[in-house]
Order: C-alpha cells, then structure tokens, then sequence
C-alpha cells in the first residue's frame, strides 16, 4: 500500500520481498472503511470487493456449543457485501462510510494488489530478492539485496528514503537497534498465548449447515473446546484459530481434524493445508518510528492482538501518513520536520488502538463457560440465555467505527488547533471539521450509484474546501502554495448537507484526508498557513504551476 499511494503521488519506488510471491496462508479478513477509503484511492476498492466471498453470503457472526449438533448461543446479524453496497448507495449525502467494511482474507487481497502494482509505471517489484543490509547518509540510503533463489546475485540500489514493512520480526528494525515496548505477557484464555492458525477444507459443511444458521464467522464454545472457524471463500475453505495446549506444542495434523471434528460436532471430511503459529494477547509500541530517512511501518511498529481487525487496518492508516510526507520530500515541498511528525501523529494512535485490540482480546479471554452449557432442561437453558446476553456485551469487537475512523493529530505541530475535537469513541465515529480529524465525507450530486463521493474529487495533494453558495476568496492561499511548489486544488462545494456538515467557510485537506486548518477566511499571512502544515519553519521552494479550481454544485 506504502508503494501503491507513493505511485499516486507520482514517486517512484522499489518493493523487496524475500518470498517470490504474496502469501499463500490465510491471515486476516477484515478491511475496515478507513482501509476501504484508501483502497479506494489507488484504484482497487471495487476489484477487492469482488474477492472472498461471494457477495451474498451472511456476514453475520454466530456462536454454537457446537455447529451441527449443539445449542445457538448469540448471533451478530451482519450485512452481506451485496446489502452493505446497497446501504451505502441509498445513504443520506452525509452518511460516514463510502466504502463499507469488507470480509475478504488477506490472501486474496494481497494476491490482488501485487498484480495491480505490477501494472504501475512508478513501482518496481523485486520479489524473491533479500536485503541483507542498508548504510545512510546525509542524502540517501544505499540498500543490498541478494538473490533468495541461491544464485549468490547481490543487488546494490539507491534511494532517498527508506520504509522498513517487514512485520513483526522486521530486520531494519533490528538492525536499526529499536525495541517494541508494551504489553507482551501471554495468558492461558483463548486468543492468548500460543494459538494455532490452520488452513483447512471441509467439503461438505456449507451444505451441511442449515441456511438461517450460515455465517462468516462461527465460534465454537463448550467446556473444554474453544474455537473460531472463519468462511473463506463461501463454499470449501475455512481457517481455524484454536490454543495450544502448551508454550511448545507443534500442530499436528490428526490432533486438528479431531478438534474440528468436535466443535462441528459431526465425523465430517477435513483436509489440513497449512498451519501458521501466532500469539496473542500482545499490544506492542516500537520506542521509534524512524531514525533519519528510514522509516519503519505496520507490524514493524506495533503488534496486536488480532482481535477486532485492528492490526494491518492501523498499519494501511499508518502508511497513507507516511506516503505524503515522503513524497513531499522527494519532490522538495516538505518543510524541515514535516517527517518528523510521522511518529508524531502515529504514535498516539498505534497506543490507542492496540490498547483497544487487547481490551478485546482479554475479555474473549476470560470468558467462563459454564459447565452445564450443554446440558438438556431448564438449568443448561438458564446457562445458556446468560452466555448468550455476555456475548451480546461483544458486538464492539465487529462494529467498531469509532476506531476505524476516528482516528486523530490534535496536538500535532503541523496541525492548526481551532475548537474542541470530538470525545474519542471506539464504537461510534462523530464527524467533526476541527483540525486533525479525517474530513467527515459528503456525497455529491446525483441519487445512488450515480453519486459521486466528495473524496473522489481531493487532490493528492492538499485541498481547498469552500462551502457555500458564496465563496471565500481563496487566492491569496493559492499564490502562497504556488510561491511554496504546494499542488492545491481549490473545491467549491455548495449545498445544504455541506453547510451542516462543515460550520467553516474554508477547509484545507491533507494529501491523507485529515484537515489541516479551517477558518471563515484566508488570514493576511497565508503563507504562514501553508507552513505549518507541511513542517516548515521558514524559506520558500520554486514556484510550480497554477493550482487548479473546480466548481462543484
């Protein structure tokens, strides 16, 4: 994503993976609406959408003793793809969420977006190449690769900048002698500790499960057995996360399909593809972000708990703040500490939302199960109706749109302070135009598909929002990005929903969607605008052309 929003912004870069291809083992499934908003932005939302499942299938997520032959427990009654796209469509012009929450695995996205960067002229892909280590100076980083196939091929390139999004085990970060500090203790609950990740086909279960019972997502819970089986494709391929029954057990094939076989609670067929090892329960903060021009994103920087989605949803966010900043200092806009305030703006948020991911998880994990959960009669019916109100308190773990989109710089130096920001939901997101949020969406013109998101029309780079039938003049604005070589679009925008919407006259919009500054008109100094929000003390850069003005109505 790092490569794909660089290209957007016409900077070249080039993408080592020691792999040769993306990765075959299932991982996550959720791509939250933030995440969808830049997908959106390079190109793939609508192609993504088409991955996974199919765009019927319930997305709901449901909880049984056991799935065939036990008890339903609680059930979270979610929208298909297919009703989700259809919501959005015949939203109010100031619905949030243009581009719904998706459940598609990982795999299938990845495989998507590295055919998608092979079509772009600014990327190169260097799959199936190692770095094995990288020096920098004062204007650049030289980095070595070396052939993963055994040639013995060794690679020297040369670039500005670098990004370390090497996950978890990243060795630029190692290398960079940075630390993860945070919470890493691992408990003995469910999604704690050493877990087992498993790949698995299961023929005949889809047609098996009655079709009012079907989900994404079934969790299994009785004394003794506690699993997730999470639908891949709609018909054959699941993933089943399931606990290790110690710190050292390796996967066992026949000890897997026996779980499977008891959660399901029926001698279906099972095929074991793969297994993957995780643990839980982590919520990781790396003490730097960057050291002079490496940067390091995603897993890189924070490791989480996985539950609610949060990790590689953080990690996509992470990566469109630190897109526009390195091409600002590619192309020479950026002001001195513009990249400075990379970790600035993040770090806050990498806490936030891992502290989120492990509330979650301990409380999955500490979850009872009563004994007589199974139990015939009035007394496992009693236990039953009480897990299934307990597990109704979990609903935040799926719908949390105040994490996905609420996501704040206040207190950033490049950030205008102007009002008090919003109180930080993790369940509900509130719009707000004070400086440092995301810019609450509007639809424009039109009815359903024929709608046109206002986020379609942002630059990439930043943008003036002027509300209202009457414009604020903008051109002093305008002749200081074009003194400073800012690109600025100006975006005329009148309507009711917008004047509700944004209580400003003026909006300024980062190149990542978050407002800069707002006010009722351009001040005297309108350079002095410009500068804070692109890190810049004083001294100008070349002039460059006229920014463009559209009018929309």
């Amino acid at each position: 994503m790092l490569a794909l929003l660089l290209d957007r912004h016409g900077v070249a870069s080039v993408v080592f993976d020691s792999a040769s291809g993306t990765r075959l083992h299932p991982k996550g499934s959720t791509h939250n609406t933030r995440t969808m908003e830049h997908y959106r932005r390079v190109g793939i939302a609508d192609a993504v959408r088409k991955l996974g499942l199919p765009a019927d299938h319930p997305r709901d997520v449901a909880y049984f003793t056991r799935l065939l032959d036990g008890f339903e427990l609680a059930r979270f009654a979610l929208p298909s793809e297919q009703q989700r796209m259809r919501m959005a469509q015949d939203a109010p012009a100031d619905d949030q969420a243009p581009e719904p929450l998706l459940r598609a695995n990982q795999m299938y996205v990845d495989r998507h977006m590295l055919e998608h960067a092979r079509g772009r002229p600014n990327i190169s892909l260097r799959f199936g190449w190692r770095v094995t280590g990288f020096e920098q100076d004062d204007s650049g980083v030289w980095v070595t690769a070396v052939d993963s196939g055994g040639s013995g091929a060794t690679e020297r390139w040369r670039a500005q900048y670098m990004a370390g999004c090497d996950g978890g085990h990243s060795f630029v970060r190692r290398e960079l002698g940075i630390g993860y500090l945070g919470a890493k203790d691992q408990g003995a609950g469910f999604l704690t500790g050493r877990m087992f990740s498993t790949h698995v086909r299961i023929p005949a279960l889809q047609r098996d499960i009655p079709a009012d019972q079907r989900a994404w997502m079934y969790n299994m819970m009785s004394p003794g057995l506690r699993m997730l089986l999470i639908s891949l494709n709609g018909a054959d391929e699941f993933l089943l996360m399931s606990k290790a029954k110690s710190d050292d057990e390796q996967p066992d094939d026949l000890d897997i399909v026996k779980r499977i076989r008891q959660g399901i609670g029926a001698e279906v067929e099972v095929e074991v593809l793969a297994h993957a090892v995780w643990h839980g329960g982590t919520a990781l903060v790396a003490e730097r972000f960057s050291e002079r021009r490496i940067h390091l994103a995603g897993d890189a920087i924070h490791l989480f708990s996985p539950t609610g989605g949060f990790g590689m949803n953080t990690g996509i966010d992470g990566a469109a703040n630190l897109a526009w900043k390195l091409a600002a200092a590619v192309q020479g806009w950026a002001g001195e500490s513009l990249l400075d305030s990379y970790e600035t703006e993040r770090r806050p948020i990498a806490h936030r939302n891992t502290a989120a991911a492990r509330q979650l998880t301990e409380r999955v994990a500490t979850l009872a199960i009563p004994d007589e959960i199974e139990a015939a009669g009035q007394h496992g019916e009693q236990a039953r109706a009480q897990l299934g109100a307990v597990l109704q308190e979990f609903r935040g773990q799926f719908t949390s749109l105040g994490v996905e989109l609420g996501a704040r710089y206040d207190g950033s130096p490049i950030v205008w302070p102007d009002g008090e920001p919003p109180a930080d939901d993790p369940l509900d997101y509130h719009p707000s135009d004070v400086p440092g949020g995301r810019l609450p969406h509007l639809w424009l013109d039109g009815e359903g598909a024929q709608r046109r998101s206002l986020f379609d029309l942002l630059h990439h780079g930043f943008t003036l929002l002027r509300i209202g039938a009457d414009p604020a003049p903008a051109e002093r604005l305008a002749a200081a990005a074009d003194t400073r070589g800012i690109p600025l679009r100006v975006l005329d925008i009148a309507s009711d929903a917008a004047s509700k919407l944004y209580r400003k006259r003026l909006i300024l919009v980062r190149p990542d969607q978050h407002i800069a500054w707002r006010g009722d008109q351009i001040p005297a100094d309108a350079h002095a605008v410009l500068d804070r929000a692109v890190g810049r003390g004083v001294g100008a850069q070349a002039r460059t052309g006229r920014p463009d003005v559209i009018q929309l109505m």
